[in-house]
């Protein structure tokens, strides 16, 4: 019996990365407004994520997954403590974002939806996708839900970026980036499980 390959969300470490990834946003956030010191705060968020990736190692084995959220909470710190800003430690989901929707956007343009690559790599299966009219739609317009996504997350963290507000970007960035991100892929896993009949009819050509 073939063993059934991990999807991409399991790879890239599934919800204890999601967790240590808003934990540290938020342990930032608390942080700050207690003591409204940048490094403090910053460091705060580190000694978090710490104790998830040791804790993460030592029951799961998970080396890399672990590393790799220590990376992203380390660069922002390294951002954040080289300026004095709040909001630098924040500079990544605010890039992020911005450079997620010109992919989207762009793969939308070029008829190779992303989330029909992901999707199909992660099943290890080929690029036919593209000649079913009706798969390539889904997948169309499951970019299209995380594009829309992307592009209002930038639209509200970019002008809190700019203007030094903190505590709203603090806010924004952990509701809207991962937790955001959540909620396109429940609604492309729907959208991928509607019915062929029920799904041409509500989706035009």
């Amino acid at each position: 019996m073939s063993q059934k390959p991990p999807s991409l969300f399991t790879a890239m470490g599934g919800w204890h990365t999601l967790a240590e990834v808003i934990a540290s946003r938020a342990l930032f956030l608390i942080a700050y407004l207690l003591t409204d010191r940048v490094l403090t705060s910053a460091l705060v968020a580190v000694v978090g994520v710490l104790v998830f990736a040791v804790i993460r190692v030592f029951t799961r084995r998970q080396y890399w997954q672990a590393a790799g959220g220590l990376a992203v909470v380390a660069v922002s710190t390294a951002l954040a403590g080289s300026t004095g800003h709040g909001v630098d430690f924040y500079v990544l989901g605010v890039v992020v974002n911005v450079v997620a929707a010109t992919v989207f956007g762009a793969s939308m343009l070029l008829r190779w939806p992303l989330i029909g690559l992901v999707v199909t790599a992660a099943r290890r299966e080929r690029a036919g996708w593209r000649r079913n009219h009706v798969q390539r739609r889904r997948y169309n317009l499951c970019t299209a839900v995380f594009f829309a996504k992307f592009c209002f997350a930038t639209a509200v963290m970019v002008p809190l970026y700019l203007t030094g507000q903190v505590v709203a970007l603090g806010i924004a960035d952990t509701l809207l980036t991962i937790p955001g991100i959540g909620v396109c892929g429940y609604v492309s896993w729907r959208i991928l499980r509607w019915p062929d009949d029920r799904f041409e009819s509500a989706v035009p050509r």
